[in-house]
């Protein structure tokens, strides 16, 4: 096997405009929330890490990646950057690099992660030569981390503020002394956020040289819409360009990032084009398991705001995720992201969802109003109000396991009254 590592775009500038990449939207979930962050699943006119139009599971990732092959032979790059992180998603994450090395073996392997969970997973990125490894470290004092997360979960815990940060932090650090222990090539990305780390991104780059990082991208924060920070200026280029040169005392600097989406392809800075946007979602779309038998409904939607727990009123809710249960793991796994139908229409607006999750048995919220959870039940969709973490509740939902515990009582709101809605019509 003959990797090009030079071929990389991200790490090297001279192949940026001669080699693309493919980033394989494989991993939903994520185990901590950035203060800078909204994930969008279904947005197609944002160009940001977090957003994606489609969530692929493995095997349509890689029938995916055949198409994309095809249309587009110049690709050299197959990463995986979310929307969520590859690690709260290892299952998926390492059976797509698995499918993708065994079919392409000269193909260059990369990942772009938070660190948090990253450790266990190391020793395998290694023997599936994945060449490159990206971490985002925007503070190494967990003082000023607790300013920027707000929260960490880790085994199944969570965790806030400075205990938060400092659990980060210290798995982030260790990792990447692991990686290059292992030989894989690290880049360090630290994002730029005026009045909480600007100043401190020196230490980052002084901290992360001394164990090894090979190169550093220092990216300016992009504001967003619905998040903590979402009235802290974004820095000016001059800012973003003293910053680089202070750093670059230290590492090498990466100054051609194009802030990728999860599901990006092609050139970098280069949109997605229709012909691939079409590709991603035809191969959304492919079945999963065929051995469950026709009009059978394996699957399970859920509305949520961060992809880690069920939390959303269902008249609020713009995309649901999809669920199944993959019968050879005995998992149930994420098979789809779908976009909701636009508010207001009254019943017509319930039935359009009911042909959208026609494939579902039941639709998971945190509560909702009584039309459209009849509107449903008469198109075969159960509305159930619960509250819990996504897998866990799915899990024993399709494996039928008594959920009681995890049902809620349903507080029934006026339109635009204390649920916080638009207005629109969830009942």
């Amino acid at each position: 096997m003959s990797l090009k590592t030079e071929n990389h775009p991200c790490f090297n500038d001279e192949s940026r405009h001669r080699f693309g990449r493919i980033h394989l939207p494989v991993a939903p979930k994520c185990n901590i929330q950035c203060n800078y962050c909204n994930k969008k699943y279904d947005c197609i006119n944002e160009n940001r890490p977090g957003v994606t139009s489609k969530v692929l599971s493995p095997k349509q990732a890689l029938h995916y990646l055949d198409q994309a092959m095809a249309i587009l032979p110049d690709i050299a790059v197959v990463g995986i950057a979310g929307p969520g992180d590859p690690f709260a998603n290892p299952a998926e994450t390492m059976e797509t690099l698995r499918l993708v090395r065994a079919k392409y073996p000269e193909m260059l392997l990369c990942i772009a992660t938070n660190g948090l969970d990253l450790m266990p997973c190391i020793d395998e990125l290694a023997e599936l030569q994945v060449s490159h490894v990206t971490i985002t470290i925007n503070a190494v004092d967990p003082e000023i981390g607790s300013e920027i997360y707000t929260w960490v979960r880790h085994k199944k815990k969570f965790f806030r503020d400075i205990e938060a940060a400092k659990l980060l932090v210290n798995r982030q650090l260790q990792a990447l002394a692991k990686l290059k222990e292992a030989g894989i090539t690290a880049k360090v990305n630290s994002i730029i956020i005026p009045g909480i780390n600007d100043v401190h991104i020196i230490e980052v780059a002084r901290t992360v040289a001394g164990l090894g990082a090979d190169i550093l991208n220092c990216m300016p924060y992009y504001s967003t819409t619905e998040t903590v920070f979402e009235n802290i200026p974004e820095p000016s280029q001059e800012v973003v360009l003293e910053i680089q040169d202070a750093t670059a005392e230290y590492l090498p600097q990466m100054k051609h990032c194009a802030r990728c989406r999860a599901d990006a392809v092609g050139i970098i800075g280069e949109i997605n084009s229709d012909t691939m946007m079409r590709e991603l979602a035809a191969a959304a779309h492919i079945a999963n398991d065929p051995k469950v038998p026709v009009g059978i409904r394996p699957c399970i939607a859920v509305s949520t705001l961060d992809g880690v727990r069920i939390g959303q009123h269902l008249g609020e809710a713009d995309r649901f995720l999809v669920y199944t249960m993959d019968t050879e793991s005995e998992r149930c796994v994420l098979v789809d992201s779908r976009v909701t139908p636009l508010p207001g229409g009254g019943r017509k607006r319930w039935e359009i969802l009911s042909g959208i999750l026609k494939d579902c048995r039941a639709l998971l919220v945190s509560a909702a109003g009584d039309s459209p959870i009849s509107v449903l039940k008469e198109n075969g969709i159960e509305v159930l109000l619960m509250d819990g973490i996504i897998e866990d509740v799915v899990y024993g939902l399709l494996t039928g396991k008594d959920m009681s515990a995890f049902m809620k009582s349903n507080p029934i709101h006026a339109c635009g009254s204390s649920c916080g809605g638009t207005g629109g019509g969830c009942a």
